[in-house]
């Protein structure tokens, strides 16, 4: 197995829903996640989760807030990642697929209930007991 990577998933929050993308490609394909990706050498946080969101969905976000970590081994895959999930706002505009080889399309859904099955980074933040309303 090698080192654990770096993750960075945010969590969109319009008219209190969070945007998620039924992911297809990679690992956790079929699973529903928040936009994200690697963080790249020198980057930080916030800058990550905005070329991520901007490259997956044309969103372009306001303010930009850390949040809580996971941490996911996926054995099947031989990855380890830990994930550190911003919380954003959207400017304007609506989510586009504009990587419709890893994604399937974007959706608004309300925390309380959530698209199954889960991308398991989202799904340990859930059962660890984070809620929206913990960033709001």
């Amino acid at each position: 197995m090698s080192s654990p990577q770096v993750g960075v998933g945010v969590l969109i929050i319009r008219n209190g829903r969070v945007l998620l993308g039924k992911r297809k490609g990679a690992h956790g394909a079929g699973t529903w996640s928040a936009p994200g990706g690697h963080l790249e050498f020198g980057e930080s946080i916030e800058d990550c989760a905005r070329r991520e969101v901007l490259e997956e969905t044309g969103l372009e976000l306001t303010t930009v807030r850390n949040g809580p970590f996971t941490n996911n081994v996926f054995q099947a895959d031989n990855k380890h990642y830990v994930t550190i999930f911003a919380l954003a706002e959207p400017l304007n505009g609506e989510a586009k697929t504009l990587e419709p080889d890893k994604c399937e399309g974007w959706d608004w859904f309300d925390w309380n209930t959530l698209p199954q099955p889960l991308f398991p980074p989202l799904k340990t933040l859930i059962r660890e007991g984070y809620t929206l309303t913990d960033w709001l």
